[in-house]
């Protein structure tokens, strides 16, 4: 409890122990304690942002094998909502608990697997918003420029494997083709994300 007196004193009573401080010295005491307190405030936002294998949250996977189960929660126990029947597709890590990660696919489907069943390999797959867009294709180019020429066409919902991206960019390899894709026409790579395999 504190109570301000007539002289600039602030009297701070906590239980049998009464203290008189000097209005001043606690203004100064609290101008310091927010400075020093900041960056300890962004620690904990970027802690936040890592996942407690010490790994980012979220990140982009692939399913490793071509039967994985996504459960309500994170156990055996837990109901199985969704069976995912193909390996290699590229699912977004969004919370971990122990041994199992909360999954996010291409079309916003969430659910729990455990971690085994994960692979860091990454992969993407073209455009899976734009599937039932008829006569959509997408240019995969030569370099990461889409000035560079065309080395393919591919349709939405085609799966590849990343090698790098540059933020703009993403050099993928398709069965039969590879090259460069726009980074915003795929799911597995975040925009402005960087990498290289």
């Amino acid at each position: 409890m504190q109570a301000k007196d007539d002289e600039g004193l602030i009297l701070l009573n906590l239980g049998n122990i009464r203290s008189f401080l000097n209005a001043g010295t606690v203004a100064a005491a609290f101008a310091l304690t927010i400075p020093l307190s900041l960056p300890v405030l962004g620690l904990a936002e970027a802690a936040a942002q890592v996942g407690p294998s010490g790994l980012p949250l979220p990140r982009f996977v692939s399913l490793k094998p071509g039967r994985v189960n996504l459960r309500v929660g994170p156990g055996r126990d837990y109901a199985v909502t969704w069976l995912f029947l193909k390996s290699g597709l590229p699912v977004e890590i969004i919370q971990e608990y122990d041994n199992w990660r909360r999954i996010r696919d291409s079309e916003g489907t969430e659910g729990w697997v455990y971690q085994s069943l994960l692979s860091g390999k990454r992969t993407a797959m073209t455009a899976p918003w734009q599937r039932d867009k008829d006569g959509t294709m997408l240019n995969v180019y030569r370099s990461a420029d889409d000035k560079s020429g065309i080395v393919a066409k591919v349709e939405p919902g085609v799966l590849g494997t990343l090698k790098a991206c540059n933020g703009s960019f993403c050099r993928v390899s398709f069965s039969g083709a590879s090259g460069w894709i726009r980074q915003p026409d795929i799911w597995g790579a975040y925009p402005d994300e960087k990498f290289d395999d």
